[in-house]
């Protein structure tokens, strides 16, 4: 009876961890001209031709974008924007994280503790970017980038997170880089 009621107490505490928000905490900076980007400002995307290259990630990173541009109060119009807005997506995969020293008879991704081999998930370091650019003046108005890292594989997932993190502030941000906290769920 009492290690039924252990065990029902530990699969409970099992998974309300797996149901809960996780915290994506991103490391921001971002930069505004003099002049502020008025709300309800239009924009349309623009592209460099290594983003034309892979299209169809290019679509879903703008995709991603516009909903956080959106929350800012600006809005997407290809027959009359205003602005350009250019998005960039950085993303670097190492073997093993930087947080646990390679030990003797160390192999990527495997590192051994007190005599046992233990699998270390792969360590992901990403960076959004946001440009917007006057297209009347084609001068720079505002840029913000936004990185994070940590053993989460899913960028789809991240990546809401992490723009609206870069847009925080906006058109006005704090000078100086800040850290910024967002809830999503599991």
């Amino acid at each position: 009876m009492f290690r039924s009621l252990i065990l029902a107490l530990l699969a409970t505490l099992w998974l309300s961890g797996c149901g809960g928000m996780r915290l994506v905490d991103s490391e921001v900076r971002s930069f505004a001209s003099a002049a502020p980007v008025p709300a309800g400002a239009r924009y349309r995307f623009e592209r460099l031709p290594s983003q034309q290259a892979d299209a169809a990630a290019q679509t879903q990173l703008e995709s991603l974008a516009q909903q956080a541009l959106a929350k800012v109060g600006l809005q997407r119009d290809e027959a009359a924007p205003s602005y350009s807005v250019q998005v960039t997506l950085g993303m670097r995969v190492d073997p093993y994280s930087p947080w646990l020293p390679p030990e003797y008879g160390w192999v990527p991704g495997i590192n051994r503790h007190h005599g046992f081999a233990m699998m270390e998930p792969p360590y992901y370091w990403r960076q959004v970017s946001l440009i917007l650019r006057d297209l009347h003046t084609q001068q720079l108005v505002y840029e913000t980038h936004a990185a994070h890292d940590g053993s989460w594989a899913d960028t789809a997932a991240l990546l809401p997170a992490m723009l609206d993190a870069a847009l925080q502030g906006f058109p006005t941000p704090p000078p100086g880089p800040r850290r910024i906290t967002i809830e999503i769920p599991r």
